[in-house]
Parts: structure tokens; sequence; C-alpha cells
């Protein structure tokens, strides 16, 4: 692996992400880095592909772009040819971004490789436990949306892009993706520690919804 590419990719993303919103800044960048070398560990992958496309996944997110999906891959691609990165290189890492995210819907992806695999469990373990709770409320506090509204019950059957414009409470989005996540692990090692963050989240929302209701 190249390690002056991989540093240069580095500052590039801190310097796109800096006034990102906090739950897809750098630092949310570098968790899925760390968690992509940890599930890489055990997996058979191009370690150059999976580090450059953790680091490149978000760098043009759609939900803060108007829904285009095409900016991010794009703008990684343009980086990455400036670099000198092969065909092939650049070719995979904008596959996986394109392919990454959950999207909701039950949308389809159009793209496999084990490459994919880890950097997508890696991004969605990010998505849960602690953290993932952490990131939830946090967009949605930028959303300006609700914590929870009883009124309000949780759509799971939303077309992707009903999904994209849900303007739902921040409650709703644990049972319309974050406790999804658990089931749709490719890896051991994630589904390991997938298991562990998701009970954290259950025992979230039993806390919540006691306090809620004012039980102490």
């Amino acid at each position: 692996m190249n390690t002056d590419i991989i540093q240069k990719t580095i500052a590039f993303v801190k310097k796109e992400l800096a006034e990102a919103e906090g739950g897809h800044d750098w630092f949310h960048i570098e968790r899925v880095f760390k968690n992509t070398l940890l599930i890489a560990k055990s997996e058979n992958v191009d370690s150059t592909v999976v580090t450059l496309a953790a680091l490149l996944h978000d760098i043009a997110d759609s939900k803060f772009n108007d829904g285009d999906e095409t900016i991010g891959p794009k703008k990684a691609e343009a980086f990455l040819i400036s670099q000198g990165v092969s065909d092939a290189t650049i070719a995979h890492v904008t596959a996986i971004i394109e392919n990454i995210s959950f999207k909701g819907g039950n949308k389809k992806q159009t793209f496999e490789s084990k490459e994919l695999e880890v950097v997508q469990d890696a991004d969605r373990l990010d998505a849960i436990g602690a953290i993932g709770i952490a990131r939830a409320f946090n967009y949605g506090g930028y959303k300006n949306r609700k914590l929870y509204d009883p009124e309000i019950a949780p759509n799971l059957k939303m077309t992707p892009e009903q999904y994209k414009q849900s303007t739902a409470p921040t409650i709703n989005h644990f049972y319309e993706k974050l406790l999804l996540l658990k089931d749709k692990m490719n890896t051991q090692t994630a589904k390991k520690i997938a298991l562990k963050r998701h009970r954290f989240m259950e025992d979230f929302l039993t806390q919540f919804y006691k306090e809620w209701s004012g039980e102490g």
C-alpha cells in the first residue's frame, strides 16, 4: 500500500469536510477507516482499495448535495486521477462509493466485491451503538426534526425516494435503518461487533420510552 497516497487522501478529505455536519465529518471518516482496517485483517482484500474507499466514501454525501448521488464518486475519481492512481483501483473505489449507502427502500446493490463488503460493514458499524445514537440525534437536530412523536409510526415500506425525503422523528430512524443493520453485515468480524452495538441501542430505546412515559 502506497503510504504517500494515503496521507495525501487524508489531507484532502480533512480539507473537504472541514465544515461538515458532525455525524458526517472527518471524525466519522476516521472511525470508518479504523473499522475498515480492523475488519480487513480477517478478509482477503486489496488493502489499497479498501483504505481509499473508506477515506473517500463520504467525500460528498448526497444528503448534503440535494440528493445527488453522483457528486461523491465524481469528486473521488477526480482526486484519484490527479494522484496518478491506477484506472483499475479508481474504478473499484468509485464503485464502492456508489454502492456503500443503505439508501433505504430495499434498494438493490448493483455491484459486489469483498472490498465493498468490508468498507460497507465498517460504515454501518459507525451507524449503530453509542456512536450511531449520537449521530442520529445530531443529524436530527441539524434537520430540526422531532425527537419522537407517538402519532408518527415508522414506515418500513418506503421507496428509496421516500426514504431520502423523509422528515420523520429521529426515533423512527432506529426502526427504518439502525436496528436493521445488524442483519445486513457481511463479515464475521462486523457481525460480532454489530450484535453488541445492536443490544446497546435496544437498551437505549427501552430507557427512552420509560422516560417518555414518566416512569422515571
